[in-house]
């Protein structure tokens, strides 16, 4: 049963800037105390009369007193200007969550997850959650940015697939710089390499929607069913 949408008061708690162009946000709860919701769903964030923004929420339904979002403020517009002027003390109202791209736990396939970029915010707080839970199943993960410093969080995950081995962790970047020791290329293309059969797979596909729809259709030229690809479009 889908988790009732409530109207919350925050204050912020922090902000930290990842990269150079992605900063994430610490809320902490006020008007409720706490705030319950399934990884990989998001909230409304009203700026205006009629302006509304929609932030995925990037921690883990572990902490109910306080949430965390993530977003690229690149592009510059209204919901990037007013989240690059977040400071700590300022309050701010939302109403959620809301979103249906989240992991179905009694689902015995094997979960491959690709994102691209700022896509990963949902998969981060899906990926936690499971490993910290008990999941302990194998699950894949296809990370791409178009260079290492658009992966913000890779060092996480890398951290995570060495903590669960279970999991596996491939990063990939279109410009190989800094040193970068990876895949290079781009996410489907790393998903037509390493995915053999697709038999009891399911995947999740999170960013943009060129990219979400050439992953998809690799996928069902390998025999994967449309429905078993789950897909969140953030542009």
């Amino acid at each position: 049963m889908p988790l009732p949408v409530i109207e919350c008061k925050t204050q912020v708690a922090a902000v930290r800037r990842l990269t150079a162009e992605i900063l994430e946000v610490d809320l902490a709860m006020r008007e409720p105390a706490e705030f319950t919701f399934e990884a990989g769903q998001w909230v409304s964030v009203p700026l205006g009369p009629k302006t509304v923004r929609a932030y995925t929420i990037t921690s883990t339904p572990a902490s109910r007193s306080q949430i965390t979002l993530c977003a690229d403020v690149t592009p510059g517009g209204t919901g990037s200007r007013w989240f690059r002027a977040l400071a700590p003390g300022q309050v701010v109202e939302f109403k959620g969550p809301t979103g249906g791209f989240v992991f179905n736990r009694a689902d015995p396939r094997r979960p491959l997850f690709v994102a691209e970029e700022i896509g990963i915010v949902p998969i981060r707080s899906i990926l936690w959650d499971l490993y910290q839970t008990g999941f302990g199943r194998p699950a894949t993960l296809i990370y791409w940015g178009r260079d290492p410093s658009w992966l913000a969080y890779d060092g996480e995950f890398r951290l995570l697939a060495r903590r669960y081995p279970p999991f596996e962790y491939l990063p990939v970047v279109r410009e190989a710089v800094g040193g970068w020791q990876g895949e290079k290329g781009e996410a489907p293309d790393l998903v037509e390499r390493t995915v053999g059969s697709v038999a009891g797979l399911i995947a999740y596909v999170s960013g943009g929607g060129q990219m979400i729809n050439k992953v998809r259709q690799v996928l069902m030229a390998k025999g994967m069913e449309r429905k078993a690809v789950k897909w969140e479009k953030f542009w």
